[in-house]
This record gives structure tokens, sequence and C-alpha cells, in this order.
């Protein structure tokens, strides 16, 4: 099983070698990085409260509409080539079960997720020191990435499913931008742990770094999302492995 996982790992690295998609990651946590601080650096008579002022300027817009359609988007990437080189009799006869293949490009958009937590997280900590901030660190810092990771997961399962089933590459990315978007209107009415879109900016505290939450529903909700996401993920792609084969 485990050699079976690897191999579908590297062939799905290899569809995307020299991929520009992952430039996207890179690019618009720096531009919402730059102007969440330029922000609070105008307005640090009212916002007093230091790094976690800043916290709220880097992440109101990044954890609510950026980062969900990146997610959507690279998650469309992953699919594009079965879905425009008519690629399935060849992905889905492949001597490796559906669910392992599924894995594969489940591990690639939660890899390129994490990997987009970390720069986040240090553009806010170089960001933090370019505005004079001089207090320590906060140590709650680490919870805001380990759940924000867990939340980033349920979407990526979210639009791994949306782009398996809709062949349009833009199509899922439109639905990741309004889920975000709803994602706030979820999480100011008290519904946003019932809404996969909502548990990233919860995890991440995004905007009020002061939110209380409890991390165990936080857990509970998200595994039940990724488990329910990844089923059915794996159901369509085996009713299409019977019409493969």
């Amino acid at each position: 099983m485990r050699t079976s996982y690897m191999r579908a790992v590297k062939a799905e690295s290899l569809k995307l070698k020299r991929s520009p998609v992952w430039l996207a990651f890179f690019a618009l946590p720096l531009i919402s990085a730059f102007f969440g601080t330029m922000n609070y650096k105008l307005n640090t008579g009212v916002l007093k409260s230091e790094w976690y002022s800043l916290w709220s300027q880097h992440t109101l817009f990044l954890c609510y509409f950026f980062m969900p359609a990146l997610i959507g988007t690279y998650c469309s990437y992953l699919w594009r080539l079965e879905h425009t080189r008519h690629n399935w009799n060849s992905f889905l006869t492949t001597p490796l079960p559906v669910s392992v293949l599924y894995l594969g490009k489940l591990t690639q958009a939660v890899r390129v997720s994490i990997l987009g937590n970390l720069w986040i997280f240090l553009l806010f900590y170089v960001c933090g020191r370019f505005a004079g901030i001089q207090s320590h660190f906060p140590e709650e810092a680490l919870e805001w990435f380990l759940c924000g990771t867990l939340g980033a997961v349920v979407v990526c399962c979210v639009q791994l499913l949306l782009s398996l089933v809709i062949r349009s590459f833009a199509i899922p990315i439109g639905i990741a931008l309004a889920g975000g978007i709803l994602g706030l209107y979820m999480t100011t009415h008290g519904y946003g742990m019932h809404y996969p879109y909502s548990l990233y900016c919860l995890g991440m505290r995004a905007n009020n770094p002061n939110m209380e939450i409890r991390i165990s529903t936080l857990i509970v909700n998200s595994v039940g999302f990724m488990v329910v996401f990844a089923a059915l993920s794996v159901f369509y792609l085996r009713r299409h492995e019977i019409t493969a084969n």
C-alpha cells in the first residue's frame, strides 16, 4: 500500500512539474501582507494590539477570499490533465486502486496548502518586525497555523470533489470564491463550525485573533467533512473505473 501511494504521489508530482500555478500561493499572500502592513502602519493610533492588530489586517481578505480561491485553482489544475486531454481511461486503468490515485492528488493539494500557510506566517513575522513591533511573537500563532492547516485540508477535499465532477476549470474556482465569501456570513452568524469553507478562517482566527473557539469541535467537524468529501470522490471515481474497464 505504501509503495502504491508513493507511486501515485510521484506521478502527480511529475504532472505538475514546471507548473506556474504554485506561484499564486507566493504572490497573493505577499500582496495581502503588503497592503495589510501598510494599513496597520497608517492606523497605529487605532490598531494598538501590535501583533494581533497586524494579524487582523493580514488575514481579513486573505483567509476569506484569496486562499479558498487559490486552493480551488490548484485542485482544478490537478484534474486538468484528465479533463482536457481525455485521459480518464489511462488514469483509471493504472494498476493502482482509485483510492490511492485520489490520495496522490489530495497529498499534492495538502502539501501546497501547508507551504502556503507557512509562507503566510513567515510574511506575518517579517512584516511585524518591519512595522516596528518589538514584543514577543504571539504564542498562539502555532495554534492558528495548525488549526488553519486543518481547515485548509477540508477545503482541499471539497474542491477536489468539485473539480473532479465539474469539467470546467473556472467554475470550481468561482464556487471556492463564493464559498469563502459565504463563509464570512456563516461565521458572523454563528454557523461557521458547520460550514466547510469557514473552518479555515476560524482556525486561523481571521480578522479576530482573540476569537475563542472549541478546538475539539473544529477537529471533529473538520475530520467529518474530510471523510465525507473524500469518500464521495472515491465513489465517483469507482463509477468511472467501471466505465473505463
